[in-house]
C-alpha cells in the first residue's frame, strides 16, 4: 500500500508531467506557425514522451494501491521571441522538472518507501538525458542564430526525430 504523503506527491508529479506535454505541444504549435516543421516535430515527440512519463507514474500509483487524482492543468505559454528563446525556456523547464523529481526521491527516502525510491531512479536518469538533449539543441541554436542556412539544417535534423514508443 502506498504512503499518503508519497501518493500526494506522485499525483502532483502526474500533473506536472501532463503540463510538460501541454507546454511542449504549445511549443510545437509555435514552431509550426513560424514554418519550422522539424522543430515542431521534435517538440511534438517531446510532448508524447512527457505523456508517457505521466502515465508511468499514473500506473505506478495504481499498482501500489493508490488513487490518481487529476487536477487542472495550467495554460502554457504560447509565444516566444525566437527558437533560441523556446529552447532556453525548455531547458529551464527541464531543470524545474529535475528538481521536482529530486524532491520526490527525498520524500520516498524520508518515508522509507523503497519501492517508490527504486521506481523514481528511472526518472532521475531520464532527467539527466532530458537536460543534456535540450542543452545540445540550445548550444547549436546559439551557434547558428535564428535565421539562415544553419537554422534550416537544424530544422531538417530535428525533424528526423520519430514518434515516441508508448511503453
Amino acid at each position: 500500500m502506498i504512503n499518503e504523503r508519497v501518493e500526494k506527491a506522485l499525483n502532483e508529479q502526474v500533473n506536472a508531467e501532463i503540463y510538460s506535454a501541454y507546454l511542449y505541444l504549445s511549443m510545437s504549435s509555435y514552431f509550426e506557425s513560424v514554418n519550422l516543421p522539424g522543430f515542431a516535430q521534435w517538440m511534438k515527440a517531446q510532448a508524447q514522451e512527457e505523456m508517457v512519463h505521466g502515465m508511468k507514474i499514473y500506473d505506478f500509483i495504481h499498482e501500489r494501491g493508490g488513487r490518481v487524482l487529476l487536477s487542472a492543468i495550467e495554460a502554457p505559454q504560447t509565444e516566444w521571441a525566437n527558437p533560441v528563446a523556446v529552447f532556453v525556456a525548455t531547458l529551464e523547464h527541464e531543470q524545474k522538472v529535475t528538481a521536482l523529481i529530486n524532491g520526490l526521491v527525498d520524500i520516498a527516502i524520508a518515508e522509507k518507501d523503497h519501492a517508490t525510491n527504486i521506481f523514481l531512479q528511472w526518472f532521475v536518469t531520464e532527467q539527466v538525458e532530458e537536460e543534456a538533449s535540450v542543452d545540445a539543441v540550445l548550444q547549436k541554436l546559439k551557434m547558428v542564430g535564428d535565421q539562415g542556412h544553419g537554422l534550416f539544417m537544424m530544422d531538417r535534423e530535428l525533424g528526423a526525430r520519430g514518434a515516441v514508443a508508448t511503453s
